[in-house]
């Protein structure tokens, strides 16, 4: 049995640059730099920290429900996958 983590869904993934490993996440809910994130699709599913973030090219400590968010992810991920924030 595994300790027990609170996910809280704040965003999905919109698109993904393959060449840059940066998504671009619809946000949901507010989301911060040292944040840690689990992104889960169909084929996707792993967890890393938030390092850093931007909005329009503008590194951004954090942001907000209604924004689109690129950031750099360790694994590929795909339009439609869910990110949430681990507690």
């Amino acid at each position: 049995m595994g300790e027990e983590t609170e996910k809280k869904m704040v965003g999905k993934v919109l698109h993904y640059f393959t060449n840059i490993n940066v998504g671009i996440i619809g946000l949901s809910d507010k989301l911060k730099v040292g944040n840690k994130i689990l992104i889960e699709g169909s084929t996707t599913s792993f967890q890393q920290k938030v390092k850093s973030m931007q909005i329009e090219h503008e590194d951004v400590e954090e942001a907000e429900a209604g924004d689109e968010i690129g950031l750099k992810v360790k694994e590929r991920v795909r339009e439609g996958d869910s990110v949430y924030k681990i507690e």
